[in-house]
């Protein structure tokens, strides 16, 4: 069983910057993929950025390309999400995922691990 517990959530101006960590417990994350979904009032939780267990690719959706990066610390057993250039349409609560799947996915079902997530919120 893996635990995790997402922090770095917060009220930004546009352009502005984040770091999202997830803390993982319960067991090593190393070798699983692990991604960020976000969800914002009235829509589908959808997948952000993921990090595959295959060879650690990284892998985003076209919104987040270029402002975005995810990055893992094995020896931490965290994640991290460091949002650059924030955009209103960034304002969502961020997830953080793990699972099995050693291609990684985009899809929410192949995560069996959910943090509770963390409300990024971006001012215009």
């Amino acid at each position: 069983q893996v635990q995790l517990v997402e922090s770095g959530g917060g009220l930004v101006q546009a352009g502005g910057s984040l770091r999202l960590s997830c803390a993982a417990s319960g067991r090593t994350v190393s070798n699983l993929s692990m991604g960020w979904f976000r969800q914002a009032p009235g829509t589908e939780r959808e997948f952000v950025a993921g990090i595959r267990m295959s060879d650690s690719g990284t892998t985003y959706t076209a919104s987040v390309k270029g402002r975005f990066t995810i990055s893992r610390d094995n020896s931490k057993n965290t994640l991290y999400l460091q949002m650059n250039n924030l955009k209103p349409e960034d304002t969502a609560v961020y997830y953080c995922a793990a699972g099995g799947s050693y291609w990684g996915s985009t899809m929410s079902r192949a995560y069996d691990y959910w943090g509770q997530g963390t409300q990024v919120t971006v001012s215009s």
